[in-house]
Protein backbone atom coordinates (compact mmCIF):
# COMPACT_ATOMS: atom_id res chain seq x y z
CA UNK A 1 0.00 0.00 0.00
CA UNK A 2 1.45 3.42 -1.15
CA UNK A 3 2.23 5.66 1.78
CA UNK A 4 -0.35 8.59 1.99
CA UNK A 5 1.61 11.91 1.48
CA UNK A 6 1.16 15.35 0.34
CA UNK A 7 4.01 17.92 -0.51
CA UNK A 8 2.97 21.04 1.21
CA UNK A 9 6.35 23.26 0.61
CA UNK A 10 6.50 23.89 -3.48
CA UNK A 11 8.33 26.97 -5.01
CA UNK A 12 7.65 26.57 -8.80
CA UNK A 13 9.82 28.39 -11.41
CA UNK A 14 7.50 31.58 -10.33
CA UNK A 15 9.03 32.18 -7.00
CA UNK A 16 11.61 33.90 -9.44
CA UNK A 17 14.88 33.80 -6.66
CA UNK A 18 14.57 29.90 -6.87
CA UNK A 19 12.88 26.88 -7.98
CA UNK A 20 12.48 25.27 -11.55
CA UNK A 21 9.38 23.45 -11.17
CA UNK A 22 7.27 24.12 -14.23
CA UNK A 23 3.42 23.75 -13.88
CA UNK A 24 2.36 22.16 -17.33
CA UNK A 25 4.72 19.45 -18.89
CA UNK A 26 6.63 20.49 -21.63
CA UNK A 27 5.89 18.21 -25.07
CA UNK A 28 6.32 17.65 -28.66
CA UNK A 29 4.93 15.26 -31.05
CA UNK A 30 2.75 13.86 -27.96
CA UNK A 31 6.37 12.90 -25.96
CA UNK A 32 6.71 14.38 -22.84
CA UNK A 33 10.36 16.48 -23.10
CA UNK A 34 9.91 17.56 -19.49
CA UNK A 35 7.61 16.50 -16.94
CA UNK A 36 5.39 19.42 -14.71
CA UNK A 37 4.55 19.37 -11.32
CA UNK A 38 0.88 18.10 -11.80
CA UNK A 39 1.28 15.10 -14.13
CA UNK A 40 4.41 14.34 -11.48
CA UNK A 41 2.30 14.67 -8.78
CA UNK A 42 -0.69 12.50 -10.90
CA UNK A 43 1.92 10.09 -11.52
CA UNK A 44 2.48 9.00 -8.25
CA UNK A 45 -1.14 9.12 -7.04
CA UNK A 46 -0.61 11.89 -4.52
CA UNK A 47 -3.84 13.42 -4.24
CA UNK A 48 -3.26 17.06 -3.90
CA UNK A 49 -0.37 19.47 -3.89
CA UNK A 50 0.82 22.77 -2.53
CA UNK A 51 1.88 25.69 -4.48
CA UNK A 52 3.99 28.04 -2.20
CA UNK A 53 6.33 30.38 -3.90
CA UNK A 54 7.90 32.93 -2.28
CA UNK A 55 6.14 36.09 -1.53
CA UNK A 56 3.64 35.83 -4.56
CA UNK A 57 0.53 33.98 -6.40
CA UNK A 58 2.07 34.91 -9.83
CA UNK A 59 1.48 31.08 -11.26
CA UNK A 60 -2.23 30.84 -9.28
CA UNK A 61 -3.96 31.15 -12.08
CA UNK A 62 -2.20 27.92 -14.16
CA UNK A 63 -1.69 25.93 -11.19
CA UNK A 64 -5.26 26.19 -10.51
CA UNK A 65 -6.82 25.05 -13.93
CA UNK A 66 -4.27 22.69 -14.16
CA UNK A 67 -5.03 20.47 -11.48
CA UNK A 68 -8.61 20.47 -11.77
CA UNK A 69 -8.33 19.34 -15.18
CA UNK A 70 -5.90 16.23 -13.66
CA UNK A 71 -8.19 15.66 -10.74
CA UNK A 72 -5.56 16.74 -8.44
CA UNK A 73 -6.44 18.89 -5.40
CA UNK A 74 -5.14 22.23 -5.89
CA UNK A 75 -3.60 23.92 -2.34
CA UNK A 76 -3.11 27.46 -2.20
CA UNK A 77 -0.13 28.70 -0.37
CA UNK A 78 2.87 31.12 0.04
CA UNK A 79 6.20 30.87 1.50
CA UNK A 80 6.65 34.59 3.14
CA UNK A 81 9.70 36.31 4.17
CA UNK A 82 8.60 37.86 8.02
CA UNK A 83 10.49 40.90 9.17
CA UNK A 84 10.15 41.91 12.64
CA UNK A 85 11.09 45.88 13.33
CA UNK A 86 12.85 44.83 16.38
CA UNK A 87 14.81 42.06 14.66
CA UNK A 88 18.62 42.45 14.12
CA UNK A 89 18.59 38.73 11.78
CA UNK A 90 17.59 38.39 8.45
CA UNK A 91 13.89 37.66 7.86
CA UNK A 92 12.40 34.29 8.90
CA UNK A 93 10.05 32.40 6.89
CA UNK A 94 6.34 31.25 7.11
CA UNK A 95 4.50 29.07 5.11
CA UNK A 96 0.85 30.07 4.65
CA UNK A 97 -1.59 27.68 3.38
CA UNK A 98 -5.36 28.60 2.50
CA UNK A 99 -7.75 26.50 4.71
CA UNK A 100 -10.88 28.21 3.29
CA UNK A 101 -12.45 30.71 1.17
CA UNK A 102 -11.52 33.63 3.95
CA UNK A 103 -7.87 32.02 3.91
CA UNK A 104 -7.45 33.05 0.65
CA UNK A 105 -8.97 36.97 0.88
CA UNK A 106 -6.64 37.39 3.89
CA UNK A 107 -3.63 35.58 1.60
CA UNK A 108 -4.08 37.47 -1.26
CA UNK A 109 -4.33 40.69 1.10
CA UNK A 110 -1.20 40.13 2.88
CA UNK A 111 0.39 39.52 -0.21
CA UNK A 112 -0.44 42.40 -1.66
CA UNK A 113 0.61 44.54 1.07
CA UNK A 114 4.29 43.11 1.71
CA UNK A 115 4.70 44.48 -2.38
CA UNK A 116 3.01 47.62 -1.16
CA UNK A 117 4.40 48.47 1.82
CA UNK A 118 6.90 45.54 2.33
CA UNK A 119 9.87 46.20 -0.33
CA UNK A 120 13.33 45.57 1.18
CA UNK A 121 16.63 43.78 0.40
CA UNK A 122 15.22 40.88 0.02
CA UNK A 123 12.39 41.73 -1.85
CA UNK A 124 8.45 41.65 -0.54
CA UNK A 125 8.53 40.60 3.43
CA UNK A 126 5.58 40.48 5.45
CA UNK A 127 5.87 42.44 8.65
CA UNK A 128 5.07 40.70 11.69
CA UNK A 129 2.27 42.72 13.14
CA UNK A 130 0.27 43.01 9.97
CA UNK A 131 -0.66 39.27 11.76
CA UNK A 132 -3.11 39.03 13.92
CA UNK A 133 -6.05 37.09 14.71
CA UNK A 134 -8.46 38.50 11.90
CA UNK A 135 -5.73 38.72 9.06
CA UNK A 136 -4.67 34.73 9.87
CA UNK A 137 -8.58 33.47 9.62
CA UNK A 138 -8.75 30.26 7.45
CA UNK A 139 -4.77 30.30 6.96
CA UNK A 140 -3.00 27.26 8.29
CA UNK A 141 0.83 27.79 9.12
CA UNK A 142 3.13 25.72 8.63
CA UNK A 143 7.14 26.60 10.42
CA UNK A 144 9.61 26.78 8.22
CA UNK A 145 11.85 24.18 9.84
CA UNK A 146 15.21 25.61 9.51
CA UNK A 147 14.34 29.02 7.93
CA UNK A 148 11.54 30.04 10.17
CA UNK A 149 12.28 31.66 13.30
CA UNK A 150 11.49 28.67 15.85
CA UNK A 151 14.05 26.29 13.61
CA UNK A 152 16.73 28.81 13.88
CA UNK A 153 16.69 29.27 17.09
CA UNK A 154 16.81 25.63 17.62
CA UNK A 155 19.46 25.63 15.43
CA UNK A 156 21.35 28.19 17.21
CA UNK A 157 21.06 26.63 20.55
CA UNK A 158 18.46 29.51 21.61
CA UNK A 159 15.70 27.13 23.25
CA UNK A 160 14.21 30.15 25.47
CA UNK A 161 13.63 32.15 22.06
CA UNK A 162 12.07 29.06 20.37
CA UNK A 163 10.01 28.61 22.55
CA UNK A 164 8.71 32.10 23.08
CA UNK A 165 8.57 32.23 18.84
CA UNK A 166 6.17 29.65 19.18
CA UNK A 167 4.25 30.48 21.52
CA UNK A 168 3.21 33.41 19.91
CA UNK A 169 2.41 31.80 16.72
CA UNK A 170 0.12 29.55 18.66
CA UNK A 171 -1.63 32.25 19.47
CA UNK A 172 -2.10 33.42 16.35
CA UNK A 173 -3.11 30.05 14.87
CA UNK A 174 -3.79 27.87 17.73
CA UNK A 175 -4.44 24.34 16.45
CA UNK A 176 -3.69 25.40 13.21
CA UNK A 177 0.32 25.96 13.64
CA UNK A 178 2.84 22.95 12.11
CA UNK A 179 6.23 22.61 13.13
CA UNK A 180 7.80 21.63 9.75
CA UNK A 181 10.14 18.72 9.41
CA UNK A 182 12.71 18.35 6.71
CA UNK A 183 15.39 15.92 6.10
CA UNK A 184 17.60 17.11 2.70
CA UNK A 185 20.92 16.77 3.38
CA UNK A 186 21.47 20.62 5.01
CA UNK A 187 23.25 21.39 8.15
CA UNK A 188 20.97 21.98 11.02
CA UNK A 189 18.05 19.66 9.65
CA UNK A 190 18.30 16.85 12.15
CA UNK A 191 19.06 19.43 15.18
CA UNK A 192 15.93 21.02 14.11
CA UNK A 193 13.68 17.78 14.11
CA UNK A 194 15.25 16.98 17.67
CA UNK A 195 14.02 20.61 19.16
CA UNK A 196 11.08 20.74 17.32
CA UNK A 197 10.18 17.20 18.69
CA UNK A 198 11.02 18.23 21.88
CA UNK A 199 8.48 21.32 21.70
CA UNK A 200 6.07 18.88 20.06
CA UNK A 201 5.67 17.41 22.91
CA UNK A 202 5.88 20.44 25.51
CA UNK A 203 2.89 22.38 23.87
CA UNK A 204 1.28 19.49 22.15
CA UNK A 205 1.82 21.02 18.60
CA UNK A 206 1.23 18.75 15.41
CA UNK A 207 4.13 18.32 13.02
CA UNK A 208 4.48 17.35 9.29
CA UNK A 209 7.41 16.37 6.95
CA UNK A 210 7.83 18.84 3.79
CA UNK A 211 10.84 18.21 1.27
CA UNK A 212 11.08 21.96 0.66
CA UNK A 213 10.78 20.92 -2.93
CA UNK A 214 12.62 23.49 -5.88
CA UNK A 215 12.74 21.10 -8.65
CA UNK A 216 11.10 17.76 -10.00
CA UNK A 217 14.53 15.97 -10.48
CA UNK A 218 17.52 15.14 -8.66
CA UNK A 219 19.08 15.56 -11.90
CA UNK A 220 17.62 19.15 -12.43
CA UNK A 221 19.54 20.22 -8.55
CA UNK A 222 22.09 21.78 -11.59
CA UNK A 223 19.78 24.01 -13.95
CA UNK A 224 18.43 25.12 -10.22
CA UNK A 225 21.94 26.30 -8.92
CA UNK A 226 22.11 27.83 -12.40
CA UNK A 227 18.90 29.75 -11.91
CA UNK A 228 20.01 30.71 -8.14
CA UNK A 229 23.57 32.12 -9.56
CA UNK A 230 21.58 34.87 -12.18
CA UNK A 231 19.49 36.10 -9.41
CA UNK A 232 22.54 36.06 -6.77
CA UNK A 233 24.86 37.54 -9.61
CA UNK A 234 27.34 34.81 -8.56
CA UNK A 235 29.28 31.95 -10.70
CA UNK A 236 28.79 28.33 -9.93
CA UNK A 237 31.89 27.37 -9.96
CA UNK A 238 32.60 29.97 -7.21
CA UNK A 239 33.69 28.00 -4.26
CA UNK A 240 32.72 31.14 -1.67
CA UNK A 241 29.08 31.67 -3.20
CA UNK A 242 26.18 30.36 -0.37
CA UNK A 243 25.35 26.76 -0.87
CA UNK A 244 21.34 26.63 0.52
CA UNK A 245 20.05 23.82 -1.61
CA UNK A 246 20.91 20.48 -1.78
CA UNK A 247 20.29 17.48 -4.65
CA UNK A 248 17.18 16.37 -2.17
CA UNK A 249 14.70 19.08 -2.59
CA UNK A 250 13.16 17.20 -5.75
CA UNK A 251 9.54 15.99 -6.05
CA UNK A 252 9.78 12.85 -3.79
CA UNK A 253 6.99 9.89 -3.98
CA UNK A 254 4.82 9.09 -0.80
CA UNK A 255 7.32 5.85 -0.58
CA UNK A 256 10.25 7.86 -1.00
CA UNK A 257 8.99 10.13 1.60
CA UNK A 258 8.17 7.33 3.64
CA UNK A 259 11.29 5.72 3.78
CA UNK A 260 13.08 9.16 4.91
CA UNK A 261 10.50 9.53 7.84
CA UNK A 262 10.16 5.83 8.56
CA UNK A 263 11.07 7.09 12.16
CA UNK A 264 8.19 9.82 12.17
CA UNK A 265 4.57 8.48 10.33
CA UNK A 266 2.18 10.99 11.97
CA UNK A 267 4.85 13.79 9.75
CA UNK A 268 4.14 11.94 6.67
CA UNK A 269 -0.27 11.44 7.74
CA UNK A 270 -0.48 15.25 9.09
CA UNK A 271 0.59 16.08 5.23
CA UNK A 272 -2.49 14.44 3.61
CA UNK A 273 -4.89 13.36 6.18
CA UNK A 274 -8.66 14.03 5.21
CA UNK A 275 -7.91 15.22 1.93
CA UNK A 276 -10.13 14.55 -1.38
CA UNK A 277 -9.80 15.61 -4.52
CA UNK A 278 -11.39 19.46 -4.92
CA UNK A 279 -14.70 19.96 -5.70
CA UNK A 280 -16.37 22.00 -7.55
CA UNK A 281 -18.15 23.49 -4.48
CA UNK A 282 -14.89 23.91 -2.69
CA UNK A 283 -15.06 27.37 -1.38
CA UNK A 284 -11.39 28.46 -1.77
CA UNK A 285 -12.02 27.58 -5.23
CA UNK A 286 -14.86 29.46 -5.51
CA UNK A 287 -13.10 32.52 -3.90
CA UNK A 288 -9.89 31.65 -6.57
CA UNK A 289 -12.86 31.76 -9.67
CA UNK A 290 -14.50 34.41 -8.23
CA UNK A 291 -11.44 36.20 -7.86
CA UNK A 292 -10.35 35.87 -11.91
CA UNK A 293 -13.69 36.78 -13.03
CA UNK A 294 -13.94 39.84 -11.00
CA UNK A 295 -17.25 38.58 -9.61
CA UNK A 296 -18.57 38.20 -5.84
CA UNK A 297 -19.57 34.78 -4.91
CA UNK A 298 -23.14 34.63 -3.51
CA UNK A 299 -22.64 32.48 -0.72
CA UNK A 300 -19.82 34.71 0.95
CA UNK A 301 -21.51 34.61 3.66
CA UNK A 302 -21.98 31.01 4.31
CA UNK A 303 -19.80 28.64 6.76
CA UNK A 304 -17.11 27.87 4.83
CA UNK A 305 -16.10 24.54 3.35
CA UNK A 306 -12.84 23.52 4.31
CA UNK A 307 -10.50 23.37 2.01
CA UNK A 308 -7.73 21.96 4.40
CA UNK A 309 -8.95 20.62 6.87
CA UNK A 310 -8.22 21.17 10.69
CA UNK A 311 -6.68 18.73 11.10
CA UNK A 312 -6.27 16.70 14.69
CA UNK A 313 -2.81 16.85 16.65
CA UNK A 314 -0.45 14.31 15.61
CA UNK A 315 -0.51 11.65 18.56
CA UNK A 316 2.52 12.58 20.82
CA UNK A 317 3.73 8.94 21.94
CA UNK A 318 6.20 8.69 19.37
CA UNK A 319 7.78 11.79 18.98
CA UNK A 320 8.12 11.75 23.06
CA UNK A 321 10.36 8.84 22.49
CA UNK A 322 12.28 9.96 19.77
CA UNK A 323 12.85 13.34 21.52
CA UNK A 324 14.27 11.38 24.58
CA UNK A 325 16.75 9.47 22.10
CA UNK A 326 17.47 12.26 20.36
CA UNK A 327 18.36 14.45 23.82
CA UNK A 328 19.00 11.52 26.72
CA UNK A 329 18.56 12.89 29.96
Amino acid sequence: MAARFVHLHVHTEYSLVDGVVRIESDSSDGHVLREGLIDATARMRMPAVALTDQANLFALVKFYKTAQSRGVKPLIGVDLLVRDDNERNEPSRLVLLCQDGRGYLNLTRLVTRSFLEGQGKHGPMLHREWLDRETTLGLVALSGARAGDVGRALIGNREPEARAALETWLELFGDRYYLELQRTGRPGDEDCIAGSLQLAVKFGVPVVATNDVRFIRPEDFEAHEARVCIHEGTMIADPSRPRRYSEEQYLRSPDEMATLFADLPEALENSGRDRAPAQPRNQAGQAVAAGLSGTRRPDDRRAPARGIEARPRATLARHRNAARHAHPA
